[in-house]
């Protein structure tokens, strides 16, 4: 197969061990060992989660940081990126669970109000269409900080904004979304996340995600009833058009964000990874490929159902082009994988079985699966 010259790294992240820019950076060593000859290009993607902004601006985006108010109140430092008008803003950068103290959680108050202050800061910069990848949240307060910080109010019986997070929303009783920054009205938001639940009930945000932000049984059920009171609220003030929004695909990503965007900001539900390959331009990059290697942390049936090696094989496959992948763990197989478009997976556990190993270990252990990759492949 030695005809093979051209090849396309498109990888995610392996969460916990390498960025996305990382496992390209050393696929390419591995490859490279193997076969000195290639012609390699590397365009790092992500799924609208984190790792997103720094895969924009692995394709030569603009980094900005802002200074924001963090999911505890406390401010941080989060990025976005900009070319050409197009802004890719990553809310875990400013409300996300990676920004939360070791063990500590705050399932009822962690707020979004950072995510707004990112949305706000790339309005000034000059942002005419914002890409908001959503995932990895510390939050379900159903966007109410993050449309807060744009402008809105969400009030009390007394008059009084309610606090911070998605517990208090029991006590909403009046919303007014008329103060939201202007130059929204003029802006294409894409919400872009791998998440389609709706925004309440048992596939909803707090049933579903709370748990992982730290919400025993008792604080999902406050959270969902925040949420539905919510959704009253603001179908009294816009219309039946909030009601609608809440069952949308989409509306219960990161803890509700994607239900505030869908009706605060007037924003467009896609599949994360569908829209950052059109970003990075993708399908232009595909062209001159002759294989494609795509992959993640952790291989499995997740990642067939909309992550990001599952939207790299599914572009590259209608483009005619074989796929291969690398990851850490491979948890599906063969015939679930050629039926997403992957011809094979390749994962440092056949290498190292020891997880913890497996991943202290990751950036030499893919050279040496690339290596084993190019002699097979190419």
């Amino acid at each position: 197969m030695a005809h093979t010259g051209r090849v396309l790294i498109a990888a995610d992240k392996f969460k916990g061990s390498l960025t996305a820019v990382e496992v390209a950076e050393h696929v390419t060593v591995g490859l490279g060992r193997a076969r000195p000859d290639l012609e390699i290009r590397a365009l790092p993607v992500a799924d609208g989660g984190d790792g997103t902004v720094e895969a924009a601006v692995a394709d030569g985006f603009e980094r900005h940081e802002v200074e924001v108010t963090g999911p505890l109140g406390a401010p941080v430092t989060a990025a976005f990126a900009l070319r050409d008008g197009t802004a890719v803003i990553e809310m875990a950068q400013a409300s996300g669970l990676q920004l939360m103290p070791p063990k500590v959680f705050a399932p009822l108050t962690a707020t979004t109000y950072g995510c707004g202050e990112v949305l706000r800061a790339a309005l000034d910069a000059g942002a005419r269409t914002i890409l908001l990848g959503v995932g990895g949240s510390a939050t379900t307060d159903g966007g109410t900080g993050m449309l807060q910080a744009l402008g809105a109010q969400f009030l009390d019986e007394d008059g009084d904004p309610v606090p911070h997070g998605g517990g208090p929303l029991r006590e909403l009783v009046s919303a007014d979304l008329s103060g939201l920054d202007e130059r929204l009205a003029q802006v294409d938001v894409i919400l872009a996340s791998d998440v389609d639940n709706p925004l309440t009930g048992p596939k909803g945000a707090a049933a579903v995600y709370g748990p992982q932000k730290g919400a025993g049984e008792e604080d999902i059920a406050v959270l969902d009833a925040g949420l539905t009171q919510l959704v009253q609220v603001l179908a009294e003030s816009v219309g039946t058009s909030a009601t609608e929004a809440a069952e949308a695909p989409g509306a219960g990503a990161a803890g509700g964000v994607g239900y505030g965007a869908l009706v605060g900001l007037g924003a467009t539900f896609r599949p994360g990874i569908e829209v950052l390959l059109e970003v990075v331009g993708f399908a232009e990059a595909l062209k001159s490929a002759d294989l494609v290697i795509t992959g993640e942390g952790s291989l499995d049936a997740q990642t067939l159902h909309g992550k990001a090696p599952a939207g790299v094989a599914d572009a590259a496959r209608k483009a005619g082009k074989r796929v291969v992948a690398v990851c850490g763990r491979l948890g599906v197989d063969e015939s679930a994988l050629r039926g997403a478009g992957i011809a094979r997976a390749y994962s440092l556990g056949s290498i190292e079985s020891d997880t913890r190993k497996s991943m202290a270990n990751a950036g030499p252990l893919l050279e040496q699966v690339a290596e084993t990759l190019a002699e097979e492949q190419l």
